[in-house]
């Protein structure tokens, strides 16, 4: 029989993340992540260009009110079913590695919408797979792609986003298929 390696992000013999509320029970945790992040969503996102700093400041200013790491890179191993994420080790190499690769691609402007798509679910995905922080990729990914949706004159409509099509698309494209990601996009394109 295997054990899981002790996840010092968690409160001891929990799976609940330690958080600035002290929170211990699964279900609260995520009604306060859920209104605390809602909350910073609604303020301006910090400002940047578009980097792996840029990121985390767009993490940290998500996640302040619930965790102290907000913004920083996860230290541990993390798998979700069957899928692992990189590795802690590796982490700051492959965001250099992503986000030098959406700037050789001028962020993704100047690109008709099917093109658009097409680039932004691979960087999605991409990053995806990379899985920086402990908690929180998913919403600090979303809130990403409808900026550079802004900025490269395809706003994004994340209020027609449909969470368990998105959910089955990051999963094909983890799995190498990237054309789904692309079409759930294209649905929120405006």
């Amino acid at each position: 029989m295997y054990q899981a390696e002790h996840d010092p992000y968690c409160y001891p013999d929990s799976d609940v993340l330690k958080n600035r509320a002290g929170l211990i029970e699964a279900a609260s945790l995520e009604a306060f992540e859920t209104a605390m992040t809602f909350a910073r969503s609604e303020e301006p996102m910090p400002s940047g260009r578009f980097s792996a700093r840029h990121y985390r400041r767009i993490h940290h200013h998500l996640f302040q009110d619930v965790y102290e790491w907000a913004g920083k890179y996860r230290t541990v191993r993390l798998t979700k079913g069957t899928s692992t994420f990189c590795y802690p080790e590796n982490i700051a190499g492959e965001m250099r590695r992503i986000f030098g690769w959406l700037k050789e691609r001028h962020f993704l402007t100047g690109l008709p919408a099917p093109a658009f798509c097409a680039e932004a679910a691979h960087f999605l995905a991409e990053l995806n797979a990379i899985h920086p922080f402990r908690e929180g990729n998913g919403r600090s990914q979303l809130t990403l792609l409808a900026m550079l949706g802004d900025g490269a004159g395809h706003p994004i409509d994340l209020d027609q986003l449909d969470p368990a099509q998105m959910l089955r698309a990051m999963i094909s494209s983890f799995n190498g298929d990237e054309r789904p990601l692309a079409r759930v996009i294209a649905q929120l394109v405006d």
